[in-house]
């Protein structure tokens, strides 16, 4: 408890503008009087002043008043970039010496902010005041004393211009070693798309003070897992890094680079970019054998989607068609047979044959040309009607060796439903289509069926007698799909209700032009919280455990429970980085965290950052390897900081706990007063 503090208070019995009139009027009396030398004059001014204070009504006021002890502030930074060498230790030290002196302090209060945690996952990097300001939510800044910081200076939230943040002097101790030198690997340009096919580029630079700028340095570069590729780069420039994508959706580039002379940590050494590649205009080549009922089905979905460019062409009349019709009455142009399938064939993304039969019109080696472009990366999908049975069928041709169905020569024409086998439940082309679920599919019948027989690919489609009908295969670099009936349009007409083409076709056609999401074959793994769910979806069952790398090279076995689509997996995950995921046959990699964390940006200990801010606050900066500073209490407007000492202002700031109050002019003392004087006044102007 303070001593009281003791003031005038002034509680007018009128208004303000009425006891100033009063007295306006008191001293214009008082003036006459003075002035006329009237007898009693002055007796008369004492008994108007003693009227007029009472109407004043001054209080005398005593304040209890209670000392607050003032708020010293000591934050702890344990973040990641802390755990470096020997600097956390030394944290923990130079905290625990603070803190026991700054409790010694008298009227100091303490109070400790810890700044660290995975920090990592948020890419915030350290967000140290932005911590202290929540800690000093409800500590008044007259209360604050000062405030120490012990980090290594490596701090991602001040603001661009150095100024007092807090009001009170703030005091920074760093960790770490004066000039320390680091090797870092920054990215400084990502695209965030890339067309497939397309060359993008990645900037990225090699930073090294340890090293003369210009000094080469290897980087090593690998793409989705993928062998290694090497380069030499400059130190401390800006090298572009050229690169093709060649599929569609997420593309992972790892780079790293070697390490360096003197090094704090490697992890800064390795960077990762994702870049998304999206497909410009798909070209699509459909060719149809003749006239028929289906043949609008395929183009009319092909020129709804924006993204499709579609050249198609049909043949109406063929070369063993003679009635003496003129040419330029039948056809608008000429076929361009040359310019398709050898000029331009590798520009397409699918070539589509709807009931296509050998007719003359396509020679054998352009045929083959079809047959080198699939293996070659190609796609193909051969909707296949009668003629696929006959001598004219385009198995007979070189197409035959990248086909996996072959014709028996039978076509059945009787009503069927088309039904999912139990691959078909599994591959994402065919699993989930609607009205496709149990053994009774809600859709339409079909009357005809190309029978034939799987010699290869995954039949994920049935026809009578559970016999193949629509079959998906991979050859070489490229796909094939045979839909052995030329019956769809029937669900595009609504016939029996109709079915699920438009779905279907169009996961047909993704399917063959590899877009990532209708993989059947795939390992995946995405973050929920703390834990990487893993999933591997495959057309036949498979529960064999999946190896995961952690990013600090230990490896941990995931046991995979099987589900309908394939097989699901998660593993607890502590660590920043990337996860590697093998199962002996599929790879995957799975990001955690930020790509590139700015914790890891630049992890050498500096007094760059804080320094400004420390002088506008009238504090200082302190090394710990020089020793651990003595805090002191200091008085306001006095210097805060020494070689080896830090100060805490003094506030005395107090809290006031009661008043007592005395009236100075008791009404009964003052009426006395003023009749007295008033007496007197009256006996001297009666003499």
């Amino acid at each position: 408890m303070t001593p009281s503090a003791l003031h005038i208070a002034w509680a007018p019995l009128v208004p303000i503008w009425a006891l100033a009139a009063l007295g306006l009027v008191t001293l214009v009396v008082i003036g006459l009087g003075l002035f006329a030398r009237a007898r009693g004059a002055w007796w008369r001014t004492g008994a108007a002043l003693a009227l007029l204070a009472a109407i004043a009504n001054p209080t005398l006021v005593a304040e209890r008043r209670e000392a607050r002890p003032d708020v010293a502030v000591l934050v702890v930074d344990e973040s990641p970039s802390q755990k470096i060498g020997n600097r956390l230790a030394d944290t923990r030290r130079a905290a625990e010496q603070l803190a026991a002196k700054l409790t010694q302090l008298p009227g100091t209060e303490l109070r400790t902010v810890t700044v660290g945690g995975n920090v990592l996952l948020s890419d915030d990097g350290t967000r140290l005041m932005t911590q202290l300001e929540k800690a000093l939510g409800d500590v008044p800044r007259h209360r604050l004393a000062g405030v120490a910081v012990v980090t290594d200076g490596q701090v991602h939230d001040l603001p661009a211009e150095a100024k007092d943040l807090l009001g009170a002097p703030l005091h920074v101790l760093l960790t770490g070693q004066k000039g320390e030198a680091d090797r870092r690997l920054v990215v400084e340009k990502v695209p965030t798309y890339g067309l497939v096919g397309k060359p993008v580029s990645v900037s990225i630079r090699v930073e090294d003070a340890a090293v003369p700028p210009g000094t080469q340095v290897q980087l090593t570069i690998r793409r989705d897992g993928a062998a290694e590729q090497r380069q030499a780069v400059p130190v401390g420039r800006s090298v572009e890094i050229p690169m093709t994508l060649d599929h569609g959706g997420q593309t992972v580039v790892e780079m790293s680079v070697e390490a360096g002379p003197k090094e704090l940590t490697l992890d800064n050494n390795r960077a990762v970019a994702a870049l998304n590649g999206v497909r410009d205009r798909l070209r699509v080549l459909l060719v149809s054998g003749e006239p028929h009922a289906g043949e609008r089905t395929w183009r009319s979905l092909l020129k709804a989607d924006p993204g499709v460019d579609l050249v198609h062409f049909t043949i109406l009349r063929p070369p063993e068609k003679l009635d003496g019709t003129p040419i330029r009455e039948l056809s608008l142009i000429a076929f361009p047979i040359r310019e398709l399938f050898e000029i331009r064939l590798d520009e397409f993304n699918l070539i589509i044959f709807d009931r296509f039969r050998r007719q003359g019109i396509l020679p054998r080696a352009y045929i083959a040309n079809i047959a080198d472009y699939i293996e070659k990366g190609g796609a193909l999908l051969d909707a296949t009607g009668a003629p696929f049975t006959g001598s004219l069928s385009l198995h007979r041709t070189p197409l035959g060796r990248v086909m996996p169905a072959e014709p028996t020569g039978q076509v059945v024409e009787q009503g069927f439903k088309p039904m999912l086998s139990p691959a078909g439940h599994r591959h994402p082309v065919t699993a989930d289509l609607p009205g496709g679920a149990g053994e009774d599919p809600t859709w339409g019948r079909w009357f005809r069926y190309i029978d034939a027989e799987a010699q290869r690919g995954d039949v994920v489609m049935q026809g009578p007698n559970n016999r193949p009908l629509l079959v998906l295969d991979r050859v070489g670099k490229g796909r094939v799909a045979q839909l052995m009936s030329d019956h769809i349009w029937l669900w595009t007409r609504g016939f029996e209700g109709g079915g699920p083409q438009a779905e279907l076709l169009r996961r047909l056609a993704h399917w063959l032009m590899k877009e990532p999401e209708l993989e059947e074959n795939v390992l995946s793994a995405h973050l929920r919280g703390d834990r990487l769910e893993i999933k591997r979806r495959s057309v036949k069952p498979d529960d064999r455990p999946v190896t995961v790398t952690l990013p600090d090279g230990r490896t941990a076995s995931v046991t995979m429970a099987e589900n309908t689509g394939g097989a699901t997996g998660e593993l607890p995950v502590d660590q920043v980085g990337l996860y590697r995921l093998s199962d002996g046959q599929r790879t995957a990699i799975a990001a955690v965290g930020p790509l590139n964390p700015l914790e890891w940006s630049d992890v050498r200990a500096t007094d760059s950052r804080l320094q400004p801010f420390a002088q506008a606050s009238g504090g200082s900066t302190h090394w710990l390897q020089d020793g651990t500073p003595e805090p002191r209490k200091v008085r306001p407007g006095r210097p805060a900081n020494g070689r080896d000492w830090i100060g805490f202002r003094t506030n005395g700031d107090y809290a006031v706990v009661g008043l007592d109050e005395v009236a100075l002019m008791p009404a009964l003392m003052v009426l006395a007063m003023a009749l007295g004087m008033a007496m007197i006044a009256w006996r001297r102007e009666g003499k």
